[in-house]
């Protein structure tokens, strides 16, 4: 684990002030004689995580992390830490839609600043699968969204992250808000993959051609497996799998595939989040039978 890592997930979080929440959820997932169990919790604020469903059998986990205000407004700061403990396999996901609200303009906090941090760290042999539903960003809002990884070189991580910018079907489009999204990777304490995009009026990448290019949804979905599992001949063959899976839906436009040290980088550009979560199933159900060696199972939350 790196300094850098460390200072970012184990804060000092400060007393509250008015009409501010800072919240904090610790989990730690184990491997045990009756599959994987949450072993440990530590809470401070509005989260929280419903009991483990067990849909595909006990070695597998299915937790839905629950954020009652069911939204983050200026001055929140909310920090989720998970831990993925040997051979424990874990499929993370949200109950509904994540929302970063337009920014207060008259605080007594004096920040407009809204935060979210989750990390994931996962042992020897773990596994683990981060699905959370669409974060909106409204407009106006001033945003802060990151996620850190750790792995070591025998586990498997598969996760998205899908941002909406505004609700343009009701006329509020993304124009004078903030937003800043980070996602990093460290495999054996070793950064492997660091993406940051910053969104503001002033830089113009809502509208640049080398920017959003004027889309209101992107997003991105990460999978890595160790060598063992998948070797760089076997990454090669499930590129052009995803790749034909892309064409064979016609989404050429919207989705790419790249192979990044190991690390598979799919990428989604467009207009409809929906839209994106569909394609990122499909694709998930050609990833998780290779990397994690199970067939995809949708949580049932993501049907209701």
């Amino acid at each position: 684990m790196t300094d850098t890592v460390v200072d970012v997930i184990k804060p000092t979080i400060s007393k509250p002030l008015k009409n501010q929440w800072l919240a904090h959820l610790s989990l730690q997932f184990s491997h045990t004689s009756v599959g994987t169990q949450l072993t440990a919790t530590q809470r401070k604020g509005p989260l929280s995580v419903q009991k483990a469903f067990y849909p595909e059998g006990r070695d597998c986990a299915h937790i839905y992390l629950l954020h009652p205000p069911a939204g983050i407004v200026s001055g929140d700061e909310l920090r989720i830490n998970v831990s993925i403990q040997q051979q424990a396999h874990l499929l993370f996901t949200t109950p509904g839609a994540g929302r970063f609200y337009r920014a207060r303009t008259n605080l007594e906090i004096g920040d407009t600043k809204q935060t979210q941090i989750t990390h994931f760290a996962l042992a020897a042999d773990a596994k683990c699968e981060n699905f959370p539903q669409e974060t909106i960003v409204y407009e106006g809002a001033d945003g802060f969204n990151t996620v850190d990884i750790e792995l070591t070189s025998s586990s498997a991580y598969l996760g998205w992250d899908i941002t909406c910018l505004g609700l343009p079907d009701s006329n509020e489009p993304f124009i004078e808000g903030k937003y800043c999204q980070l996602n990093r990777l460290f495999c054996d304490g070793k950064l492997i993959y660091h993406d940051r995009i910053a969104l503001s009026p002033a830089n113009q990448l809502l509208t640049h051609p080398a920017g959003l290019a004027n889309h209101s949804v992107f997003a991105t979905f990460l999978a890595y497996a160790p060598e063992k599992l998948v070797n760089k001949q076997q990454r090669s063959e499930l590129v052009e799998q995803l790749r034909h899976k892309i064409i064979e839906e016609n989404a050429q436009s919207l989705l790419s595939v790249t192979d990044i040290e190991g690390l598979l980088v799919i990428r989604y550009l467009g207009s409809h989040a929906q839209q994106c979560k569909q394609l990122f199933i499909h694709l998930w159900a050609i990833l998780r039978p290779v990397l994690i060696d199970k067939a995809a199972i949708q949580p049932r939350v993501w049907h209701t």
